[in-house]
């Protein structure tokens, strides 16, 4: 019997062994040079990682549907309202990791997740049309001024509900639905396509102004194509709000969900994503500033767009006015 139950015990170590060597990562980041990233976590670690990798939305509808049987340890994606309705469903368990609490700023993490990386929402400006000290704030884009001169993505997009829902915790609800509607009273065209295509429409003369998440900017810096390098050279970059309250910030995060059956793989990975190394390759990898402030990144074309003032508001508190942000567009108009 003794030797029975010393064999079941054996077993029982060597499967909780097993599974400490894998983690099951969804993923809303669909960037190539995450790869890299995910690789060395398991060369340092010896855990397995398997991602799945979909939009937002299908991921955590996915996460519901498998309830506790759920085999996801991790959810990451890039925005803070995305965060926000992954932690409003209840999907999200705490960490406590005093890595990660000294690592990661206040501001860039709640209770049930965290930034890993950072990047900032500035102004575009058609030189050629558009006077920088025309858009030097958010506000400017809704001066009657720039009457068919704006671009914008959908006002469903979650990087521009996470810029309102930061005008809205400055501002107030009233004063953000008044920028919102001067905003669409100059637009130049329907809200489409993503940033990228802002820029190039800016550049192109389509419009004069619009705004953009940073990386994307780099990104084109970056490239070697001729036609990138003409419509980087026609357009001006402004970092909005610097006599104010600074640049608004969106970032990239994830966290540990609550029916994770490897939870201690998921808080390695987490406390994995702040260590210096990690930190790099979404700084040089994705064009995107490290959330840890001691690491600094090697990335030139990062570097080129300047110092800056970044609004140092709570990311959580983006998320909080993400559901408000989106109902504030929608009266708006701001489709």
């Amino acid at each position: 019997m003794q030797r029975v139950v010393a064999l079941l015990s054996t077993l029982i170590a060597l499967t909780a062994s097993a599974e400490e060597k894998v983690l099951n990562l969804y993923s809303a980041r669909h960037y190539q040079t995450d790869e890299a990233l995910y690789a060395n976590f398991t060369k340092q670690t010896g855990i397995a990682i398997n991602r799945i990798e979909a939009k937002e939305d299908e991921l955590l509808e996915r996460i519901r549907n498998e309830g506790a049987a759920s085999p996801a340890d991790v959810f990451i994606t890039v925005d803070a309202a995305r965060l926000a309705k992954a932690d409003e469903l209840g999907l999200f368990a705490p960490v406590k990791s005093k890595f990660l609490e000294e690592r990661i700023p206040a501001h860039l993490r709640s209770n049930d997740w965290f930034a890993f990386s950072t990047r900032a929402r500035v102004i575009i400006y058609n030189k050629d049309s558009v006077r920088a000290e025309e858009v030097q704030n958010y506000a400017d884009l809704a001066r009657p001024a720039l009457k068919g001169k704006v671009c914008s993505r959908s006002g469903s997009h979650p990087y521009n509900l996470s810029l309102l829902a930061s005008i809205i915790a400055h501002q107030g609800e009233a004063r953000a639905e008044e920028w919102a509607r001067g905003v669409v009273g100059n637009f130049a065209r329907a809200p489409k396509g993503g940033d990228t295509d802002q820029i190039k429409a800016v550049a192109a003369g389509e419009c004069g102004v619009a705004v953009s998440n940073t990386y994307y900017l780099v990104r084109l810096l970056r490239s070697e194509k001729a036609e990138d390098k003409k419509a980087m050279d026609r357009i001006g970059i402004v970092w909005p709000d610097q006599k104010l309250q600074g640049a608004h910030i969106n970032v990239s995060g994830g966290g540990m969900l609550k029916t994770a059956p490897h939870k201690e793989a998921a808080v390695k990975f987490l406390e994995y994503l702040a260590s210096d190394e990690a930190q790099n390759y979404f700084a040089n990898g994705n064009n995107e500033w490290p959330a840890v402030t001691t690491v600094k990144a090697a990335n030139p074309a990062l570097e080129s767009l300047g110092k800056f003032k970044a609004d140092a508001l709570p990311i959580a508190a983006l998320a909080k006015n993400a559901a408000t942000a989106q109902k504030v567009y929608d009266r708006a108009g701001w489709r």
